[in-house]
């Protein structure tokens, strides 16, 4: 392990998790894909077994190569990424794949692999919003010069992304209303969009309520938020949850074992949006633990490096990375044990994916390319004192 880190830079703690999730994600997909590949494979669990394998390690491949890039042309490459995600938002709304009322993905003709575009919005716009955020520093204070060259783009990505996926829009306005706090947007301006989000919100159920067509997807928001908090559970509605708590239950403390899982015969996604909950039965509220804990690892060492890092465009970028994936983390693991109502968001490096997974590696690559500099300019101050340079 020594001599492997010999080739790789930046923060070693965050390359252990990475690698432990990845194996963990193996290991769970391949025990939850069984209905899945029963379904559309005749039983071939290898054929998504290997997929998944070969997503890991091409997503392996991105962190190692992007990891290795000067953090400061990601700035001007935000830009590009943002502009691009713009049109590609439009054309999945109106040209995208249809499951379940939302138009996600687009299909890559080429290797025939659906793309689903909300994933590179999400990239682009805290990218997006991290240059932002730098380039006006000094204009932080001012509603008309500061705040709103922030939110517009912010809104528009967002607006783009609600018909299809509401949660993803709300984790990712989430995610750039922090970095704006965190960066010294007044809370006054950003207190506006309280009153103005209530109206815009409740624009949309009354569009969806006319036109049932511009919004097929509000009336699906609106069912799982009654059943979250009504008295009377619907038991069809309640199903996924009902199968979550089964497992949970089962799981005990230890788990029952790898592969051992019952609920994932019966679970909807159990290799991806109820994934957690697989984890929780296999392995226990100790491998549940474990999971979570990871996280909050990823979190802890993406503070420390901001804490390190001399520019903004980088401290800002690593901070809206790193908050995004956990916050997506912690929201999957809150649906699958009933503390939110059910949502769309998979398990960020540990549930099954394809674009979404080389997203997530993506970024988890460019935070260890900001790490990488802040750890080289730590050996190049320790040089030039004549001392030991250790990594923390």
């Amino acid at each position: 392990m020594h001599r492997l880190f010999k080739y790789i830079g930046g923060d070693k703690a965050i390359w252990m998790v990475v690698l432990f999730m990845a194996l963990s994600s193996s290991l769970l997909v391949y025990s939850s894909i069984v209905t899945l590949a029963y379904k559309y494979q005749g039983g071939n669990t290898m054929y998504y077994g290997l997929k998944h394998a070969l997503f890991i390690v091409t997503g392996f491949g991105f962190i190692y190569v992007i990891h290795k890039v000067d953090y400061k042309y990601f700035s001007r490459v935000a830009q590009l990424l943002f502009w691009l995600s713009v049109p590609l938002l439009l054309l999945t709304l109106l040209m995208g794949a249809n499951l379940n009322n939302a138009s996600r993905w687009l299909v890559i003709p080429v290797i025939n692999q659906s793309f689903q575009t909300s994933d590179l919005a999400k990239l682009a716009l805290i990218m997006f919003t991290a240059r932002t955020l730098s380039l006006k520093k000094d204009q932080l204070g001012s509603f008309t010069q500061g705040f709103l060259p922030l939110l517009i783009p912010v809104g528009i990505i967002c607006v783009l992304i609600l018909p299809a996926n509401f949660s993803t829009a709300a984790v990712l306005f989430t995610t750039c209303m922090m970095l704006m706090f965190m960066a010294g947007v007044k809370l006054t301006h950003m207190a506006t969009l309280i009153p103005a989000g209530i109206a815009a919100l409740g624009l949309v159920f009354l569009i969806a309520s006319v036109k049932p067509d511009l919004f097929p997807r509000a009336e699906t928001w609106k069912k799982r938020v009654e059943r979250y908090f009504g008295d009377e559970p619907d038991r069809d509605g309640n199903y996924q949850v009902e199968q979550a708590k089964i497992a949970i239950a089962t799981g005990g403390v230890l788990g029952k074992g790898p592969g051992h899982s019952t609920q994932r015969n019966f679970l909807p996604h159990p290799y991806s949006d109820f994934i957690y909950a697989i984890v929780l039965e296999e392995y226990g509220l100790f491998g549940g633990i474990i999971v979570l804990m990871f996280y909050l690892v990823l979190l802890f060492r993406s503070i420390k490096i901001v804490q390190k890092v001399e520019h903004s465009f980088a401290a800002y970028l690593v901070l809206g990375l790193s908050f995004s994936l956990v916050f997506q983390g912690l929201i999957n693991m809150a649906v699958n044990v009933n503390l939110l109502p059910v949502t769309g968001q998979p398990l960020p490096l540990v549930s099954m994916g394809g674009t979404s997974l080389w997203f997530t590696c993506i970024s988890l690559g460019i935070i260890l390319s900001v790490s990488r500099y802040v750890e080289q300019g730590a050996k190049k101050e320790e040089e030039k004192k004549g001392g030991n340079y250790v990594v923390s």
